[in-house]
Parts: C-alpha cells; sequence; structure tokens
C-alpha cells in the first residue's frame, strides 16, 4: 500500500506520527543521493566523534561500514532545544480541505505535518522541543522537552489545529510573537510558521516581535506558508467568482483574469520586501509551497542544526 492510500484511509491527521514518521523515512533515504550523504547515520543514534571526546563510546561497527567515527547517544543526551511556533489564523485554513492528505493540504495542513516531521528527527537526535500555537488568542504553549511522553502530547496539539474550525477574526500576530519571546528562556532554535499575512500598519510591529524572538542568542526561521499556485500565480479560471477575506469577511465579485498581473505585481513586491527585511534582521527566510513536499522544510532544518550546535 502506497503513502496517499494511507494517508486517505486515515481520516485526516488522527495518525500524524505514522504520516511523519514515512516522510522522514523517505527523506532519509533520499540524503544518499544529496550534498548530505552520510549525515542520515546521525538520525538513528549516533552523532559525530569530535577529537578529545571519550573513545568508550564509539561505534565500532559503524565506524567499519562507513569508515567514519560516530559515538552512541542516550536517552539524557540533548544536544539541542528547539520551539515550533504555528500561525492557527484563519488565513492559514485556506483553501478550504474537505479531506487532509499529503496531496491534499492547506496551509495549516501543511504546517503540521512539516512540524510533525521535524518533531520526528529531533525525537531521533534526542533534541528536546516545544510548540506555540496562536490564533485570536494564545491558543496553546508547551516548553522545551525531550520525552516520549511530552512528544504525544505535542502530537495530540497539532492534530487539533487540522480538526478545528476557523475563526473569521483578525488575528494580532506581533501580540503573541512578543509572548512567546518572553517563554523562551534558554537558547533555542525557532522555527516559525506563517503566511505572514498583516496590513502596512501591523507590518513593523510584526518584524519588532521577530526581534525579540531572536533576543537571548535564538536562531529564527520563517518558514513562508503559502499557496503559491493560488496565492501568488492567481491560478484561478475566468468563471465569475466572489473572493472571500478570512478574516474580516469583506467580499469582492470579480474575475481573475481582469486583475491577475497586478495583483501578481502587488503580491511579488510583498515577497520581495519580506525577504529582504528577514535579510536585514538576521532571519533566515525559506518559503514554504504547500503544493511540493517538504524536503525543503527537512534540508533546512539540518543546516539550521549543524551551524546551531
Amino acid at each position: 500500500m502506497d503513502l496517499q492510500q494511507e494517508v486517505h484511509k486515515t481520516s485526516g491527521f488522527t495518525d500524524l506520527e505514522l504520516l511523519a514518521k514515512k516522510v522522514v523515512e523517505g527523506f532519509i533515504s533520499g540524503l544518499h543521493k544529496s550534498p548530505f550523504h552520510g549525515f542520515s547515520a546521525e538520525f538513528a543514534e549516533h552523532k559525530i566523534y569530535n577529537n578529545g571526546e571519550s573513545t568508550k563510546h564509539i561505534d565500532w561497527k559503524l565506524f567499519a561500514k562507513t569508515d567514519k567515527m560516530y559515538t552512541k547517544r542516550y536517552e539524557e543526551e540533548t544536544n539541542l532545544r528547539c520551539h515550533l511556533i504555528i500561525d492557527n489564523s484563519a488565513s492559514m485554513h485556506f483553501p478550504d480541505i474537505k479531506s487532509f492528505g499529503i496531496n491534499s493540504l492547506n496551509k495549516a495542513g501543511f504546517s503540521v505535518l512539516a512540524s510533525a516531521c521535524l518533531m520526528n528527527i529531533l525525537k531521533k537526535q534526542r533534541d528536546a522541543v516545544g510548540l506555540s500555537i496562536y490564533s485570536d488568542s494564545y491558543e496553546y504553549y508547551a516548553p522545551e522537552k525531550g520525552s516520549g511522553r511530552h512528544h504525544q502530547m505535542l502530537l495530540h496539539a497539532l492534530a487539533s489545529i487540522v480538526t478545528s474550525l476557523s475563526k473569521n477574526t483578525k488575528t494580532e500576530t506581533y501580540t503573541y510573537l512578543h509572548q512567546i519571546a518572553e517563554k523562551l528562556k534558554r537558547r533555542s532554535l525557532i522555527f516559525l510558521f506563517s503566511d505572514m499575512f498583516q496590513s502596512d500598519v501591523e507590518e513593523e510591529k510584526i518584524f519588532e516581535a521577530l526581534r525579540h524572538l531572536k533576543y537571548n542568542k535564538h536562531e529564527l526561521v520563517l518558514f513562508h506558508t503559502i499557496d503559491k499556485k493560488k496565492e501568488f500565480s492567481f491560478d484561478f479560471d475566468n468563471s465569475p467568482r466572489r473572493f472571500v477575506d478570512v478574516e474580516s469577511g469583506e467580499k469582492i465579485d470579480l474575475y481573475a483574469e481582469n486583475i491577475r498581473e497586478n495583483y501578481k505585481k502587488a503580491v511579488s513586491e510583498y515577497f520581495y520586501d519580506l525577504k529582504l527585511k528577514c535579510a536585514q534582521y538576521g532571519i533566515k527566510y525559506v518559503e514554504a509551497d504547500v503544493n511540493e513536499n517538504f524536503n525543503r522544510i527537512l534540508t533546512t532544518y539540518l543546516v539550521e542544526r549543524q551551524k546551531f550546535i
């Protein structure tokens, strides 16, 4: 049975852990054909041996196979603290999806599955992970821990995102990012999943909050979560459509073809400015298109982890 079939049998994300595991296994097997060849051994129970460390935990069997020295990890080892932040505002539940699957994800669903995949790897690495979810309120917070029970609790919180109804309310993202920043006392690698939709008035406030998240030597990665086909290319047929602002409820009737060119120009400028500001403030910007696979997300994790520890 292939992955797509299994996803449809699981009624959405009821078995989020199994789905994430399969995605990660596929990604790791692909590392053998990528510039990260050799890194995949670290995903199990090992880390690269550094000169000066004790040799008593070296895995000599693995050395015989790879000609590289790795030491075995132990349950109490935690080399990294990672905090996942998910924007659960109404706009993140676009497009409206009736049945979630690996090839049928809206922005919230993509963020949930991507986060579960990151958690799967973090668990293998014996690293601590925490989670924050916000919409029109600070919905959920869990500090960074590495236990199996904690991992299951976070998976349950993630799964609840895709089963909840979106709220037609405006979200003051910057308010909750400041609150999250106040809770992160120890240096962490932070991954934020958000579509970053806000008014011009809010833009400076949001970047003040993002700078707050970088305080105390945290490293911040923004996964700019979008449906590029619809939200960037404005790929709709030319039948008359009603477009509704999911946060304000405002409606407009139009033909997509009549505004596509101007729309794409405006969105391109916004994306360019967003990338520029992220670079200015030392924030790693990564485009996360819900129509693509999770390789970009997981590769970013590999690169940032190597830099962080």
